[in-house]
């Protein structure tokens, strides 16, 4: 079997013998640790991220193609993803506004920047990540602007500094679906800072810092400041605040059960999942000011992603298939319901449903491409699909188009 043959693990490790460099030597390079480079030779995790593989070829001296053998090249729209994360970071790494001030140049209305926002939110919810990425960079230095030019003034009560936190709010959602967990955290974190004093706007930004927490594996601190953001706006939204405001409580809860899930607790993840369910319940669909989509479906579908973490794969298949057989269930943006069928397609290979899975993973293809061909952990679960043996022939299409078999 030659080198172009082998899986890309494989490859990995014979192109790093042939450097006559240890897997030590090699996480040193990369950053990594000794034992991710062990498992990516293994093949027990996979490399999704283009950049992950172009950094590999760099430290062993070769053409990503020879490292990528026969799998194909990042598509089009991968490869604009991967340039659009590093202009987000870059505008993450400016610090123009705090060095020079505002004065430097008039900040846009706040009615051009509420205009933004909103197309930036609708293009994150119609999952078209390369264009939302392109926009982003822009989309920051403007907010950030307008917010240093309003907060001496008036102290951001001019909507400035929820402008600057819900521009912050998409970049870490977007970040954190890509891969780019760090960086997903690093901007919601930034939106924390900028929403201090009000409860209000920590706790919208609480929301993307726990998604972030959660895929960097660290559920427990999730847990802590999706739980602490909840509770602290409970009472004012309870006495006066309006159904918004309670559907942003309902999304922090939601979130909370999901952390509490992912270290197995499994009756902490029910409790606040029934705690959601309850203010579901009372407002119904449609209150989406702080565009969290949160209503029954969204807790319908949050009971399957948490039976999944906790392992019940039999319980989250049933529940699926009732919560799809909802008419609500197609209301929800295409982002929203093409990243939940990813959770449906980890409780469909719980249980051993490979033909369901396969089924759930094409729908979320047809609902929002780049739910799956953009995002790592689709990846993950097509790699599975293909390693239980013959697919359908639309599934293996998908992992064709995406380099995969």
């Amino acid at each position: 079997m030659t080198t172009h043959d082998l899986p890309i693990g494989r490859r990995i490790a014979r192109l790093r013998a042939r450097r006559r460099m240890t897997q030590q030597m090699l996480a040193d390079r990369l950053g990594k640790s000794k034992s991710w480079v062990d498992k990516v030779e293994r093949g027990v995790r996979a490399l999704d991220r283009f950049t992950v593989i172009q950094d590999l070829a760099d430290v062993l001296r070769v053409d990503p193609v020879v490292l990528l053998g026969r799998d194909a090249l990042p598509s089009r729209a991968a490869r604009a993803a991967v340039h659009g994360v590093d202009g987000v970071r870059a505008a993450l790494a400016r610090y123009d506004t705090a060095l020079t001030g505002p004065q430097v140049r008039a900040a846009p209305p706040a009615e051009e920047l509420g205009r933004r926002v909103r197309h930036a939110w609708l293009t994150y919810q119609h999952a078209d990540y390369p264009q939302l990425l392109r926009m982003l960079p822009a989309l920051l230095g403007d907010t950030q602007h307008a917010h240093a030019a309003h907060v001496p003034a008036a102290g951001g009560g001019d909507g400035a500094a929820e402008l600057l936190v819900q521009a912050y709010r998409i970049t870490s959602s977007v970040l954190v679906k890509l891969g780019e967990g760090d960086l997903g955290w690093l901007a919601a974190d930034r939106a924390m800072s900028v929403a201090t004093g009000d409860p209000l706007l920590v706790a919208a930004a609480t929301v993307p810092l726990g998604q972030a927490l959660r895929v960097l594996d660290r559920p427990r601190p999730a847990l802590a400041v999706t739980i602490a953001a909840a509770y602290r706006i409970a009472p004012r939204v309870w006495r006066d605040g309006p159904r918004r405001d309670l559907a942003l409580r309902g999304t922090l809860l939601l979130q909370a059960a999901l952390a509490a899930a992912g270290f197995g607790d499994e009756r902490s993840a029910r409790e606040l999942v029934d705690q959601a369910a309850g203010i579901a319940d009372e407002i119904g669909e449609g209150h989406d000011r702080h565009w969290a989509s949160f209503g029954p479906t969204a807790v319908g579908l949050a009971r399957v992603a948490a039976a999944v973490e906790l392992g019940a794969g039999g319980e989250a298949v049933v529940l699926h298939e009732k919560v799809v057989g909802a008419g609500d269930w197609r209301r929800l943006p295409a982002e929203h319901r093409a990243a939940y069928l990813l959770d449906a397609t980890r409780a469909y290979l719980r249980v051993g449903d490979s033909l369901a899975a396969g089924r759930a993973l094409v729908e979320a293809d047809r609902t929002a491409p780049a739910e799956v061909r953009l995002r790592p952990v689709a990846r993950t679960l097509l790699t599975d699909l293909t390693r239980h043996g013959p697919v359908p022939a639309d599934v293996a299409r998908l992992a064709t188009d995406l380099g995969i078999g």
